[in-house]
Parts: structure tokens; C-alpha cells; sequence
């Protein structure tokens, strides 16, 4: 078997804001397992200033993976405790490598074109204003799930976006998701109370 790993950017459209900092890109690697004419493809989602395996030896861990390819799943799975991310990608392209269609691990009517899968909104996280405008953009576009990024800007005027949404859409016609990427860690259980209070699908 033979392994080797690609890297490739993905730029954003719109400078995108979490509760750690404004994301301009998304750095990504492939690892490629080639063997008896079969490939399989898993993807590494590195997260900068996010993943837990955010680390300067990130790429030299990978080419260790590939070096040590031999010693299969198991084996490299466990010496992967620290790269979580790795990790997924190592079993992404295990499963790829055995799979009839290496590009579609679970095939569906959705792998297939036949289906759509519902997704919810993003809203990234930036001044109220451009978060309003954003669910605004969301809602006339159909959907009935919003993720809202919380963190960047004050609490209590993201709690005042998240009830206004609440107010015009029932629990039953509008579930929210908020996603605070560990910016919760003052007066959390207060916070999550009060998230509580509004039908907060989950965190």
C-alpha cells in the first residue's frame, strides 16, 4: 500500500467571523491511499486556532502516517491519540479504499443526485447589523434551521437576535442551533439557561 498527502486551501467568499478570530481561508489536507489499482481519499479538516491538533508538527505527523502505512488502521489510529483530525481522515480513506465508490462512503438517493439533504443556515458571527442581515437572507431562502455563531459581539445583543427569531418562529417552525466555539466560559450555566429559555435545539 502506498500513502501520500495533499494540502489545498479553500477561500472564503466572505471573511467569516468565530468566536476566536476572522477566517479568511480554510486549510484542508487529503491523505491518498493507493492499492491494487484502488484509491481511497479521506480529508484531514484542520481547523486553525480551533482544532484541538492546531500544531506546528501537523504536516509532519501526516508524512509520519505515510512512512508508516504498513502498519494499518489500528495500529495508526492509536498512534494518532493527539491528531483527532488525522485520525478521521486516516478512517475516511480506509473506508473509501474498500468502498464500491471511493467518493461516496454511504451511498443514497443524495450521493446519487436524487435528493437533497436539509442543511441549516450558517450565520457567521460579525456587528448585529450584518447578522441580522444574514437571517433575514436565510429565512427568505427557505430555511427552517439556523446555526447562529455566538462570542464575537456582546451577549445580550445576541440574545436579542436569537428571541426576535424566536418570536416571529415557533420551536415547531424554526429550530436554532448557536455554536459558541468554547466562548461560553463566563456565567455559563446562567447563559445556558437563558439560551434554554428559547428553545435552543443544541450547542
Amino acid at each position: 500500500m502506498k500513502a501520500t498527502y495533499h494540502q489545498h486551501i479553500l477561500h472564503f467568499k466572505r471573511p467569516s467571523g468565530t468566536s476566536r478570530g476572522v477566517l479568511q481561508e480554510k486549510e484542508t489536507w487529503f491523505l491518498v491511499l493507493e492499492e491494487n489499482g484502488r484509491v481511497g481519499i479521506g480529508e484531514c479538516g484542520l481547523l486553525r486556532g480551533l482544532s484541538f491538533d492546531d500544531r506546528p508538527d501537523y504536516e509532519q505527523k501526516l508524512a509520519w502516517v505515510c512512512a508508516h502505512i504498513h502498519q494499518g488502521e489500528e495500529a495508526l489510529r492509536k498512534a494518532l491519540v493527539d491528531f483527532p483530525s488525522i485520525q478521521m481522515g486516516l478512517e475516511c480513506a480506509f473506508m473509501s479504499l474498500k468502498a464500491e465508490d471511493p467518493f461516496a462512503l454511504f451511498p443514497s438517493r443524495f450521493t446519487k443526485g436524487e435528493d437533497a439533504l436539509p442543511i441549516n443556515g450558517l450565520i457567521w458571527m460579525g456587528d448585529e447589523a450584518f447578522m441580522q442581515e444574514q437571517v433575514a437572507q436565510k429565512i427568505e431562502a427557505g430555511f427552517r434551521c439556523i446555526k447562529m455563531k455566538i462570542g464575537a459581539i456582546d451577549f445580550e445583543q445576541e440574545m436579542k437576535l436569537l428571541s426576535a427569531i424566536r418570536n416571529r418562529f415557533s420551536e415547531n417552525e424554526m429550530m436554532i442551533r448557536v455554536d459558541a466555539n468554547g466562548a461560553l466560559v463566563t456565567d455559563t450555566l446562567k447563559k445556558l439557561s437563558r439560551l434554554a429559555d428559547l428553545g435552543i435545539h443544541s450547542i
